[in-house]
């Protein structure tokens, strides 16, 4: 129980010294305590459960975690690094709209928490989280701070940019779109060097252009949203077929289609066929007689 928990606490501490240092305009630094505190945040409950020690305790403070790390800190750093530079007036508005994110990603977790506990859910609700997940909520939010480091000022870290940016992570945390969960993503064998590839690209990115990374990142995860819409409405039409395999269901869908236009059409084997096949000829008229 002690190293879970330690971990969590820990996890916390980044993302607060993360604020901390975004005030004092280390920008880079910060980012990367998000980054470090998401780190510890995704190995805690793995270690819990290799460890046999999941408690109730450890759940209420994993889940006070992530409010402070994915709610909390980057409003927190979206406002000093973006919106403190403005003035009065725009500064209190920048201020309210950090408060809506933060407030959103609190009632995301409070209604990611009660779904956790509906033993009636179909097993294919575990592929899918209802509306954005928190982490991925956080490095939508901190998009803004990423052009800014990247691109340096510009339209993108107004008020009315970032502010309106802000509300819309925080509707679609909130919203009841579905959105993949890739814990349990399986990949075919034959599309692994291409994600591989992937994998080396990005990683080249990181260390070089870390925040182009980020943006490239939102776009497709933005660009995946009316996938993974289309794909619960297809599984939600057959749940039955949800712990079939993918090949088991592919010959249950040709068994039906072939039931549907009237049952399996079989090829005749005519002698003529069966004779072409053995290397044969049939005999001529002439030869009969003789």
């Amino acid at each position: 129980m002690f190293l879970p928990s330690a971990l969590t606490i820990l996890a916390v501490c980044a993302g607060l010294s993360a604020v901390r240092f975004a005030g004092e305009d280390k920008v880079d630094l910060a980012l990367g305590l998000l980054v470090v505190a998401a780190v510890l945040d995704g190995l805690d409950g793995r270690v819990a459960r290799m460890m046999d020690a999941t408690t109730k305790i450890g759940a209420e403070i994993d889940s006070l975690a992530d409010a402070i790390n994915f709610g909390v800190a980057p409003a927190l750093i979206v406002y000093s690094a973006v919106l403190v530079g403005t003035d009065d007036s725009a500064k209190d508005i920048g201020w309210i709209l950090v408060l809506i994110y933060c407030a959103a990603i609190v009632l995301r977790l409070a209604r990611f928490n009660t779904l956790l506990d509906d033993d009636s859910a179909p097993a294919y609700t575990k592929e899918f989280f209802v509306g954005v997940p928190a982490p991925a909520a956080a490095v939508m939010a901190l998009l803004p701070v990423g052009m800014m480091q990247h691109f340096g000022e510009g339209w993108w870290t107004s008020t009315a940019a970032v502010g309106s940016w802000m509300v819309f992570v925080a509707l679609l945390a909130v919203s009841r779109i579905p959105t993949l969960s890739f814990k349990t993503a399986r990949v075919r064998p034959s599309a692994l060097a291409g994600l591989l590839i992937v994998v080396a690209a990005a990683a080249a990115l990181l260390m070089t252009f870390p925040y182009l990374l980020m943006l490239i990142g939102v776009a497709a995860y933005l660009l995946h949203m009316p996938f993974a819409w289309r794909m619960q409405q297809l599984v939600a039409a057959r749940p039955e077929h949800w712990e079939v395999s993918a090949r088991d269901r592919r010959l249950q869908r040709r068994d039906e289609r072939r039931a549907a236009g009237g049952g399996v059409v079989r090829r005749r084997v005519t002698p003529r066929t069966s004779s072409a096949r053995l290397g044969l000829r049939r005999p001529s008229h002439r030869s009969d007689e003789q």
